[in-house]
Parts: structure tokens; sequence; C-alpha cells
């Protein structure tokens, strides 16, 4: 089961940060919602211990001693940052953007693209081990 948090100054209403993603996975209702579902099963499955945080006014967090990832939305990407991605292994090369910065990394998922479950997970496991070393 993974930890729940309020984690943020934002999340008016009273609903949890895990209620709030529910929300914009349901309000998006075409295939980023799937995809960002996708992300979300994944991150939860390869740490269990994971915490769900709602950030700036609307972006998915998860964490465990410290920020894994984001999870964030547009139009025609669903962006998956890692907030240590530049001291992560990658041998799959999955970071596909923010490569040029000193400290993320980033993965820009498209419509019809498929996620290599496998090596996403590691990478969820790597930023873990990172943040918890």
């Amino acid at each position: 089961m993974k930890k729940r948090t309020s984690g943020s100054e934002d999340g008016g209403g009273g609903d949890s940060p895990s209620q709030l993603i529910d929300a914009r996975i349901e309000e998006l209702g075409d295939w980023r919602g799937e995809t960002l579902a996708r992300i979300r099963a994944l991150v939860t499955q390869a740490d269990p211990d994971v915490v769900e945080e709602w950030k700036w006014r609307g972006v998915p967090v998860w964490s465990h001693a410290g920020m894994i990832c984001t999870g964030e939305t547009y139009k025609k990407a669903v962006k998956v940052t890692f907030a240590q991605g530049a001291s992560l292994d990658d041998p799959s090369g999955l970071f596909n953007s923010s490569l040029e910065g000193n400290t993320r990394r980033a993965i820009d998922f498209h419509e019809g693209d498929t996620i290599d479950a496998e090596a996403f997970q590691a990478l969820v496991r790597a930023a873990v081990a990172l943040n918890t070393s």
C-alpha cells in the first residue's frame, strides 16, 4: 500500500495528494491520463514505500527520502522528470529530455509510445537508492 501525505501547500479542499492525482488522471481522460496512471503504477510497484505529493499547483510528485520524480502533463507529452537524473545510470537510454542540465533528467512520453517498464522501474529504484545512500 502506498503511503499518502499532504505534501503540499496548494492541495485545496482537503483532498490527499493521491486523490488529487486520481482526479488529474480522470480529468485528462485521454492517452495522457492513461500514461500518467501507468507511470504512477510503475513507480509504486518499484517502491512500495513511495510517498505521493502534489506540488507547484498541480504536479504529481513521488518521493522517498527526497524527490524521485515528477509527472507533468502537457498537450503533446507526459514528462517524467527525475530530480537527480544526471546522477543515475541509464543503460537503456530512457532519458530523452533535459539532457543538458547538471542535475535533472527527464523522459518525454508521447501518444503511442510504449513504456519500457523494466528499465523505468530500474531508474526509480536507482533514484531511491541514491536518495537513501
